[in-house]
């Protein structure tokens, strides 16, 4: 689970010194096609961050279900609100 989230925290790291990098490319007049590359790269790398992050609610709903005996059924109800809510 620490690797997980130190791995995490690495990518949103790198994230934001992506979103600093167009920032400084919009301030310098660059393309615009060459910022909007950068935007979508830095899009994707933080919606692979939210989906890892999902991952890891999905696992820790999953396992307090089975931990606790409760209906697995009421636990994917509750993942799916999650996902609606951030969809």
């Amino acid at each position: 689970m620490e690797d997980s989230r130190q791995a995490l925290t690495q990518r949103l790291r790198r994230v934001e010194g992506q979103l600093r990098g167009v920032q400084r490319m919009i301030g310098e007049g660059q393309d615009c096609e060459a910022v909007a590359h950068q935007l979508a790269a830095a899009r994707r790398a933080l919606d692979r961050a939210f989906f890892e992050m999902m991952a890891c609610a999905v696992s820790e709903e999953v396992g307090r279900h089975v931990a606790l005996s409760e209906d697995l059924e009421a636990g994917v109800r509750e993942m799916s609100r999650i996902l609606s809510k951030y969809a």
